[in-house]
């Protein structure tokens, strides 16, 4: 499925993404780029095991919504220590807890039996 390979990127890319920002936390000192390094890391091998595991819409789903609060929470961050401003008001708290929420739908669609379409 398209979404396997898109999910197999993020992951990919989180990792590029947190390798490259942890060497520039080291060298930079910041707090901000050291934390969005170490977010990107944690979900990167997350993306990449949700991407080979079996699925349906719900799964999915919870796995946008990941992507969507790591997004923003990261962004957020680094807009702060780069441009000097947020992206917009409450930017981290919502990119946060649309991450405990991806992760709590990716919990519950364990809980969703994946059926295979009747032939």
């Amino acid at each position: 499925m398209v979404a396997d390979r898109v999910f197999l990127a993020f992951g990919g890319l989180c990792g590029a993404l947190g390798v490259a920002l942890s060497a520039a936390a080291a060298h930079s000192g910041s707090g901000n780029v050291g934390t969005v390094a170490n977010f990107l890391m944690f979900h990167a091998p997350a993306f990449i095991a949700l991407s080979i595991v079996p699925r349906g819409t719900f799964l999915a789903v919870a796995c946008w919504v990941l992507f969507a609060g790591l997004a923003i929470f990261c962004g957020d961050l680094m807009a702060r220590d780069y441009l000097g401003t947020r992206l917009f008001p409450f930017a981290a708290p919502i990119g946060g807890s649309g991450m405990i929420l991806g992760w709590l739908l990716v919990a519950a669609s364990s809980l969703i039996s994946i059926r295979k379409p009747a032939k």
